[in-house]
């Protein structure tokens, strides 16, 4: 007997994502599989299982009002999570569950650790916790420790699934080469990434983060030195704990790149131009308008001559450098000892400087072949190949989003896997932008990738991506889908959101369903683990 699962009217009192995320429960809960179609008479008395909290608003591709209306009603912790940029990333030092945590406790008082959510984020979680108490349904679990209670900081603490050795969770990676995978011609430097992992005990899956603990840039470190008049030679002791030299601090503990509220507050304090204390202020608070934006310690050095603080408070008030993670782009089937990373060196103008990615340069300049990088492994839970080998797989990765779909492919090929592969990759230029041409064309050729679709977006007068070729191959993807193929999605936010959109309507044409059901289509794929989203 066919099972149709109960789905949420469209006139229900709920918003849209709240209905998407509900018909995806039901069906998902109330499915063929479910206890709940099982004959009364097969099912064994059993203890009620803990109740397991659903984090509904935990979707990059959520607009932050949604997100927020999400999490209505919820304890302080999770309102305050609702507000970061759902990707887990680490750059904060923590998840996105644990570091609302550590804020609702007051375990952690800086609010602009959130990277990727930026301004935006800062300014919802000060009105979030400067707004009075109110009644909450409590969470259904205990809530995380806060970072930092079982080592000295917040970056020192060993996240759940993070796999390393040492005093600060890692162990050392050596680095061997850094190939640029541009040719000549391209806007952009983008670099193959390898380390030998023979001499760590780090080993990984495919789907894996590599974390690296990279160093800033010399010559910034140098230049922070000089307008601080200081000496470089001289112990401080460092936010994390430890004690070294002032230059070691500046170029391997703290985050100069960006500066804590409490760093700027404490420049505030030390300014003696009372404008620059104030402007400084409201820099620290986050108002809206307060400049400069997006500052960088020097950027502040330089803008408020007046602010000269003592360099220890200085440096004690400043964050811990942050590990950055980088989807990996191999197998360890293919590559033993290995791992291989795909970075895009960041370099940009701002403030009239040039300004450098801290980790992504690092990797692309400064780092030195042989030497050992402190590094971890940050395991996927919801970003794997399926268990079954003869089921298709659909990727879809523009640009550096490819990464793990190229390890996707080594793993597939090294266990013989016979489920169809079809690949979505973009970029600017054919000419100079197909990150690992030959290897993917190899591919194509012996079968191994079944489709291989190709997005150039400059290399024609209407801007084309990967959404667009993915329109145009509407019903094949939706027979694909039919067959029991898997969807993934690595990338940025913006391409994610565009890509979902483009999905969710490819499935409404071609089901001949509604665009509220399509949703519903993809929220019960990602239940079922058949659509899943590596978004930074």
């Amino acid at each position: 007997m066919s099972y149709i699962a109960p789905i949420i009217p469209e006139n229900a009192p709920f918003t849209a994502a709240q209905r998407a995320w509900l018909n995806g429960w039901l069906a998902a809960y109330l499915g063929p599989a479910g206890a709940a179609n099982a004959p009364a008479s097969s099912i064994a008395p059993a203890a009620a299982p803990e109740a397991v909290e659903d984090f509904p608003w935990h979707d990059p591709s959520v607009a932050l009002d949604e997100r927020l209306r999400l999490a209505e009603g919820r304890a302080p912790a999770r309102l305050l999570m609702a507000a970061m940029a759902q990707l887990d990333c680490g750059q904060c030092g923590y998840l996105c569950e644990t570091y609302a945590e550590a804020l609702a406790s007051g375990a952690e008082k800086s609010l602009t650790r959130c990277v990727p959510g930026g301004k935006e984020t800062a300014r919802v979680l000060k009105e979030l916790i400067e707004a009075p108490p109110v009644a909450t349904r409590p969470a259904s679990r205990q809530p995380s420790p806060p970072p930092g209670a079982e080592r000295e900081g917040p970056a020192a603490q060993r996240r759940e699934g993070e796999v390393g050795a040492g005093a600060r969770g890692t162990a050392p990676a050596r680095f061997d080469r850094a190939l640029k995978l541009n040719r000549d011609g391209s806007e952009k430097d983008t670099r193959h990434v390898v380390f030998r992992l023979d001499r760590s005990d780090l080993a990984y899956e495919v789907g894996d983060s590599f974390g690296v603990h990279a160093a800033n840039c010399p010559e910034l470190v140098e230049a922070v030195i000089e307008r601080l008049g200081g000496r470089g030679g001289d112990d401080v002791d460092c936010p994390d704990g430890t004690r070294c030299s002032l230059r070691e601090a500046l170029t391997l503990v703290c985050d100069i790149a960006r500066p804590s509220d409490e760093a700027v507050e404490v420049l505030a304090s030390r300014a003696p131009d009372q404008d620059e204390s104030q402007r400084l202020q409201a820099l620290a608070e986050g108002y809206p308008g307060a400049q400069p934006e997006d500052a960088d310690l020097l950027d502040l050095l330089l803008a408020f001559p007046s602010a000269r603080p003592p360099v220890q408070e200085l440096v004690s008030a400043l964050g811990v450098l942050q590990p950055r993670l980088y989807s990996i782009a191999s197998s360890p089937k293919m590559v033993r000892g290995e791992v291989h990373l795909t970075v895009a060196a960041v370099r940009y103008e701002k403030h009239g400087r040039r300004r450098k990615g801290v980790a992504s340069t690092f990797l692309a300049e400064r780092a030195a072949p042989g030497a050992a990088v402190p590094a971890f492994i940050r395991r996927a839970h919801d970003f794997r190949l399926p268990p079954d080998h003869d089921a298709p797989i659909i990727m879809i990765g523009p640009g550096t989003g490819v990464a793990p779909f190229r390890a996707f492919l080594q793993e597939r090929r090294a266990v013989g896997a016979r489920g169809r592969n079809w690949l979505f990759f973009g970029d600017q230029h054919r000419a100079s932008d197909f990150l690992y041409e030959a290897e993917f064309a190899a591919y194509h050729r012996d079968g191994l990738l079944a489709q291989l679709d190709l997005a150039f977006s400059r290399d024609q007068r209407e801007r084309v991506y990967v959404q667009h070729r993915m329109r145009e191959r509407s019903a094949e993807l939706w027979s694909w889908l039919a067959e029991g193929a898997h969807l993934f999605i690595c990338g940025a936010q913006a391409m994610a959101r565009d890509v979902d959109a483009a999905l969710a309507a490819i499935i409404a044409r071609q089901g001949k369903m509604s665009l509220g059901a399509a949703k519903t289509y993809l929220a019960t794929l990602a239940r079922q683990q058949r659509y899943q989203r590596d978004v930074y």
